[in-house]
């Protein structure tokens, strides 16, 4: 017993060093243990393209699944600090901006807040697409994902 108390300890002290040790990238916002984080820092991502995301945890959805290779910007709130931090990032040779975010009426408000704020920028704004999921039936899906799909369908 006394044994398991003691690996209960040390498991805790770890998990408390780790929190401590986690902080927010000042250029992205994802987390690291660093000041910049290791996306940031890496040469050979495209900075053509950064994808805006709620929040860091789907980075590492992204990341984990290979599906970007570009730079990131967790969009936390809309705070001029917030908005002057993504127009830093947003150099000369970014080309486009992604829109990573969970599709609703109020992040598409978000989308066009955001655009407006750039729009001296010159950039390309795209978002993730949206309709049908991959297996759904057409009766169980919600009718603003129908209706987008339907709006956006593509040629065959």
């Amino acid at each position: 017993m006394l044994n398991d108390t003691y690996l209960a300890m040390k498991l805790s002290n770890a998990i408390e060093s780790a929190v401590k040790s986690i902080k927010k990238c000042q250029i992205c916002g994802a987390l690291s243990e660093n000041e910049i984080c290791e996306i940031c820092l890496d040469e050979s991502r495209d900075e053509s393209k950064i994808c805006i995301v709620e929040n860091a945890k789907d980075i590492f959805i992204l990341e984990e699944n290979r599906l970007f290779s570009g730079k990131y910007f967790v969009l936390e709130n809309l705070e001029d600090e917030s908005i002057d931090r993504l127009k830093t990032n947003v150099k000369d040779s970014v080309k486009e901006i992604i829109f990573a975010l969970t599709p609703s009426l109020s992040n598409d408000a978000v989308i066009l807040f955001i655009e407006e704020k750039l729009k001296e920028l010159n950039i390309k704004f795209t978002k993730l697409a949206q309709g049908v999921p991959t297996g759904v039936h057409i009766e169980n899906v919600d009718m603003l994902s129908l209706s987008k799909a339907i709006n956006s369908r593509v040629e065959i």
